[in-house]
């Protein structure tokens, strides 16, 4: 069901690497009528394509280790273990992003990407939507550090057996909202998904 909601006043606060605007907004309530004037403040970051590098060869994830600013204050550290992500640029799609991230941020090249879910990260105060790929790889050499100079990235590519991804996801040593997901999805469609990408050989 659709519902309507008013904007009465739209403001630009912020704009830098993140753009951040002010609404005061009402909506249609579910008991009927409208609510009072509602003031938030929307983050506008863009939309990002992230990449779960799976070797159904090898049967292990290809996960990266890299500094967070956003997790300076968790008890682990703001070093993170996750997939490859980059922000989509304008003219370019998911799928574009996916293959370029996984040169830059990870040394690898992709021979068949499967889409895997497009979800938001925090709908309730942020615009970003992520489109979560999962990517066929050849992980027999892959590791090292990449990332580009230009933009600050440190970035460890680390090859990792899908039970060890898997125990790490338990013992809640991945907090990244996008790892969590994707390796979830790995676990109900692993045994699928190797069937169908042995089943045509090394790829294209």
């Amino acid at each position: 069901m659709q519902y309507r909601l008013e904007i009465l006043e739209k403001q630009l606060c912020y704009e830098g690497f993140f753009r951040l605007e002010a609404y005061r907004l009402r909506h249609e309530l579910f008991a009927g009528g409208w609510s009072e004037v509602i003031e938030r403040e929307v983050l506008q970051r863009g939309h990002a394509a992230a990449l779960m590098p799976y070797d159904p060869q090898l049967d292990c994830v290809c996960m990266i280790e890299q500094f967070r600013i956003g997790a300076l204050a968790d008890s682990q550290g703001p070093w993170l273990l996750e997939f490859i992500a980059g922000i989509i640029e304008e003219g370019e799609s998911p799928e574009q992003v996916a293959h370029r991230e996984a040169v830059e941020e990870g040394g690898l090249r992709v021979t068949e990407l499967l889409p895997v879910s497009v979800f938001s990260l925090s709908p309730g105060g942020c615009t970003e939507r992520i489109h979560l790929f999962c990517g066929r790889v050849n992980a027999e050499n892959a590791g090292g550090i990449h990332g580009l100079v230009e933009e600050g990235e440190d970035i460890l590519l680390r090859v990792v057996p899908f039970l060890d991804a898997l125990a790490l996801l338990r013992s809640q040593k991945i907090t990244s909202a996008t790892a969590i997901i994707a390796l979830q999805w790995l676990a109900l469609n692993r045994d699928w998904l190797r069937e169908q990408w042995r089943s045509r050989g090394a790829g294209s």
